[in-house]
């Protein structure tokens, strides 16, 4: 079984774009849904955009190698491509979790953090 959560879009296009630049394949693309995937994980991109919801929704990447992520993330300029806030860099959280935080053009905030080994949560 997998859930594959929805996520809103404001600018449907640009969302679309935003998340490919950043390393997701795009599985299937309709007028009303994009499914987007990287790694095992995937989730349904709407053509839907409430601002409330979207402003307090959040998404968790767990990476092997958060260093390299935050390379490519960087290097991306998406405050410059997409119009969104800037990444904030990688730093060890209070609850054990090393955390680089990028929020989409809708204001969806993703938490891209480093897997610990031997913990079995992180995987």
């Amino acid at each position: 079984m997998n859930a594959r959560p929805f996520l809103p879009a404001r600018d449907f296009e640009r969302s679309k774009q935003f998340y490919e630049a950043l390393g997701f394949t795009k599985l299937l693309d309709t007028d009303e849904v994009a499914i987007f995937q990287i790694g095992s994980s995937s989730f349904l991109l709407q053509n839907y955009y409430q601002k409330e919801w979207a402003e307090n929704f959040m998404m968790q990447l767990m990476v092997d190698d958060l260093d390299l992520w935050w390379s490519k993330i960087k290097a991306l300029d998406l405050p410059g491509k997409f119009g969104t806030p800037p990444p904030k860099e990688p730093a060890l959280q209070p609850w054990g979790l090393r955390i680089a935080y990028v929020v989409d053009p809708a204001g969806v905030l993703w938490h891209v953090a480093q897997r610990r080994p031997g913990v079995i949560h992180d995987f």
